[in-house]
């Protein structure tokens, strides 16, 4: 008998067993992710107080509510949810397996950020991608090779390998006090659309914000130098906590591009949005909290700039200077008109 042929290329055609094990696979791999992504949905809805349903699953996730119905009733008879007259919820083996997957989401998120340097608006759909693959203690492996981290990109904490996942704290900056610095705790990436607008102010866990007030448009807030106006939407996405009563008072700060020549500066530290490689090339520059630093000379195009630091010439273009951030108050005051941010 001849062999069959792929008559454009001229490959053999794979024996029948084989497309049909394949097909296989890749249903139940689809299976597998719908499930995931269902106790992701049920879980979160729990954490916030919210009811499960049918109808919040599909729009969270983007089924239609037929496949949304037939899921959940695949899901219930493993005994991963139950459904309950307020909503669905979640069995303990269900609870288990949810946080699994959120443990996989989060440090992927933590690679993806800090290690690959992808954008923080982007990480979230391929740590989406990601996640459902942890045969092989593949996790594990991500999390030791990461340190442990205890929070995501986000400022979500990371689930423990024993499957412990601790609340995150944080307030609602809408109805933070007016005048009060706090610091962010969280940032909610769910909308998309909504996270690629704070991510575009430059907002970011571990910084320091003070709400300055409130217009018809929204919140007035500074925050690393700069001041801002954010839509209702957009703070309502943002948590804060209050600054510990013993932790130093944040000092007013601004950008190393900012700095006119001759200017002299002390470096508070590097912009959090910079991650992986270009933050281990300014610190391994010296660019380090602490450390004092001089504006030297300025190019004829303004850019790059020459700083003395540690008793050594670096040169700097202005997109790597501003995410350095100084301390305000310096032998240099004035900021050059060009360079304000």
């Amino acid at each position: 008998m001849a062999t069959l042929t792929n008559q454009n290329q001229g490959y053999p055609s794979p024996p029948w067993w084989r497309v049909f094990a394949w097909l296989w696979h890749w249903s139940s791999q689809r299976h597998r992710r719908a499930v995931e992504d269902l106790l992701k949905h049920v879980h979160a809805c729990e954490r916030r107080g919210q009811a499960a349903s049918a109808e919040s699953a599909a729009g969270a996730i983007g089924w239609s509510p037929r496949r949304a119905v037939k899921i959940i009733a695949s899901v219930e008879a493993h005994g991963y949810i139950r459904s309950t007259p307020r909503g669905l919820e979640l069995t303990d083996e269900g609870t288990q397996l949810a946080i699994n997957v959120i443990r996989a989401h989060r440090l992927w998120e933590r690679y993806l950020a800090d290690e690959a340097g992808m954008p923080l608006t982007k990480v979230h759909a391929e740590a989406n991608r990601r996640e459902h693959d942890r045969e092989g203690g593949r996790v594990d492996r991500l999390d030791a090779a990461l340190g442990y981290p205890q929070s995501d990109p986000h400022g979500d904490p990371i689930p423990t390998a024993d499957g412990r996942l601790a609340e995150f704290a944080g307030t609602p900056l809408m109805t933070w006090q007016i005048g009060q610095p706090a610091r962010i705790t969280h940032i909610e990436d769910e909308p998309a659309s909504v996270f690629d607008q704070i991510a575009a102010v430059g907002l970011l866990p571990g910084q320091i914000i003070t709400v300055k007030g409130s217009t018809p448009e929204g919140l007035r807030v500074a925050f690393d130098g700069r001041k801002s106006v954010l839509a209702p939407v957009i703070a309502a996405n943002i948590f804060v906590q209050a600054i510990p009563q013993d932790a130093p008072v944040p000092a007013p700060v601004r950008s190393l591009g900012s700095l006119q020549q001759g200017g002299e500066a002390v470096i508070l530290g590097l912009d959090q949005s910079l991650r992986g490689f270009h933050r281990r090339r300014l610190l391994d520059l010296g660019l380090t909290p602490g450390t004092p630093i001089r504006a030297e000379r300025i190019s004829m195009f303004r850019d790059p700039k020459a700083y003395r630091v540690r008793g050594s010439l670096i040169a700097l273009r202005r997109e790597q200077a501003d995410k350095v951030l100084i301390e305000d108050g310096t032998t240099q005051t004035t900021v050059d008109a060009e360079a304000t941010p």
